[in-house]
């Protein structure tokens, strides 16, 4: 089993981080391999809905990892989003990435295992957390989930290490991902996945 961990922060050891390590570790103890691409140092370009990737498989733009991040996405069973809240939502580099990565992959991500991470010193982690699920339930793709919202709290990685159940809900969420992407495998092994319906895209276009 494979995991894509992407950190959304611009600090590659700060609080997010330390979130991640801990899943990351906990993965690997459930026999999980993981790749942590650090996403939110540079800057990233925002979708322009070119079309580029529709004929082409892969963004128009080479400014950044989204189109080596693809290539990772595609070979893995579960996806982990990492980012620190500002203003209340996730780093807009983040976002950036994430609606490119998500835009610009034409392969099914049905049944690949999502999960958010988000840290704040106080306030807006749910907000963000529900924005970067969002990407997830759009996908056909599971989302895991712990025993709290998956979220740390501090305003430095030394504070998260004070955040206790922090950490623990980071090692409870890991162990369900990984419970999760095995029974899904064994599922689909035995039984294939989930007939997906497609045909039917309602825009009411006829002003009816």
């Amino acid at each position: 089993m494979k995991v894509l961990v992407l950190n959304g922060s611009p600090h590659a050891n700060g609080c997010t981080a330390r979130a991640l390590q801990e899943i990351i570790d906990t993965l690997r103890q459930e026999g999980v391999e993981t790749e942590l691409l650090h996403i939110g140092k540079d800057a990233v370009h925002g979708c322009v809905s070119c079309g580029y990737c529709n004929k082409n498989d892969r963004c128009v733009f080479d400014d950044d990892k989204v189109n080596e991040a693809a290539k990772l996405f595609a070979e893995a069973d579960g996806l982990i989003i990492g980012s620190p809240v500002y203003y209340g939502s996730p780093n807009g580099t983040a976002l950036a990435f994430m609606d490119r990565l998500f835009y610009s992959t034409g392969f099914d991500k049905h049944m690949k295992v999502g999960a958010a991470v988000v840290s704040c010193r106080r306030g807006g982690n749910t907000a963000s957390f529900d924005v970067l699920n969002k990407y997830f339930t759009i996908s056909g793709m599971p989302v895991a989930s712990s025993t709290y919202w998956n979220q740390v709290h501090g305003f430095s990685a030394a504070d998260v290490e004070k955040d206790l159940e922090g950490l623990q809900t980071m090692r409870n969420l890991a162990r369900n991902m990984a419970f999760l992407m095995r029974a899904i495998r064994s599922e689909k092994e035995k039984n294939g996945l989930p007939r997906v319906e497609h045909g039917c895209f309602t825009s009411f276009h006829d002003g009816k």
